[in-house]
């Protein structure tokens, strides 16, 4: 009779019960999230990242947990925060943005499995010995940004071939901030450009930067990667049709805000490959035997409205490269 009495309480709404609540919890997988930026700034990414999961047979709330570790632009918090992951015994650290999670959760575990997801060369950056044999616990993506970079100083040249002197804003706080530098310094030199370069990494030392540039006429200007810049896109974006300054910028949320162009391998794309790959950890494979991945796509976006308010006339090769035009 007992045993009746239960199954009629269970009905059809078994999961208000706290030991089928907590087994239901326990046939989820659990996963760890690290970044140096917020939700608010980087939710399409985010969504990117649950679709790789998705198309491996990972959901949010049927089969997987997510602990999130956000640091808003404070790299400092991301030992602690890493650390933290590993004592809740999460089964995959996914650290996404910038090499600096990345490091972060590799200094805090070996035995954890850790995705990636970087702009920079992650074995410069000393994340993997080797894109193709990663080795030990970690793995993951790489936009190759320091690459990409100079292309976007080219294409910058290209819409604007006045500009004599380029300016590169850049944050201090990336751990690559230093190779970017050197290699934008030489593609400058080789394209007969000068370059002023001015780091930044909060509000108030952008509007600074922007200031600086008027004072030394800085004809076009070139904006970094990093989830600092990305986190006030819109205050860049209004600085630069304020100073009538054509930018180029590292992805199209910068353009949506009013920066001219942007040019970079899709970033949705590339938390999408993270997704995949801390799928296949679940599922049972190696970290040490999954390459590095690089770029698939790359996207070239451009802002008509700032062109023309700049009195601008994109040049029709830039047009026809452009996956899209915001009019």
């Amino acid at each position: 009779m007992r045993r009746r009495a239960v199954l009629s309480l269970l009905g059809g709404s078994a999961v208000a019960l706290p030991w089928v609540a907590r087994a239901q919890q326990a046939d989820r997988r659990k996963i760890g999230l690290l970044s140096p930026g917020s939700l608010a700034v980087l939710k399409g990414q985010i969504e990117g990242f649950r679709n790789g999961l998705a198309r491996g047979g990972y959901e949010l709330d049927r089969n997987l947990v997510i602990e999130y570790r956000w640091a808003n632009g404070r790299y400092d918090l991301l030992p602690e925060m890493a650390g933290d992951l590993v004592r809740r015994r999460v089964e995959v650290i996914a650290a996404l943005g910038t090499s600096g999670p990345g490091l972060a959760a590799k200094a805090a575990t070996a035995t954890i499995p850790i995705v990636f997801q970087t702009g920079g060369d992650p074995v410069e950056e000393r994340l993997v010995p080797n894109m193709n044999h990663p080795g030990g616990n970690i793995t993951g993506v790489s936009r190759l940004n320091v690459a990409t970079e100079s292309k976007r100083l080219e294409l910058l040249h290209e819409m604007v071939p006045s500009a004599k002197f380029v300016g590169y804003l850049t944050n201090v706080a990336e751990v690559r901030s230093s190779s970017e530098t050197a290699h934008i310094e030489e593609a400058a030199h080789s394209l007969g450009l000068g370059l002023h370069i001015l780091r930044a990494s909060t509000a108030g030392e952008i509007e600074t930067a922007f200031a600086t540039m008027k004072r030394l006429e800085v004809g076009a200007l070139l904006i970094a990667t990093g989830p600092a810049q990305s986190g006030i896109r819109e205050q860049i974006g209004a600085l630069t049709v304020n100073h009538v300054l054509p930018a180029i910028a590292p992805n199209r949320v910068f353009t949506v805000n009013g920066v001219l162009m942007s040019y970079d391998a899709s970033i949705t794309d590339s938390y999408r490959q993270a997704g995949t790959y801390v799928a296949r950890i679940l599922d049972g494979r190696d970290p040490a035997e999954l390459p590095v991945l690089q770029p698939e796509r790359f996207e070239l976006t451009l802002n008509l409205k700032t062109a023309k308010s700049f009195g601008l006339t994109i040049p029709p090769s830039l047009l026809a490269r452009a996956d899209e035009v915001i009019e």
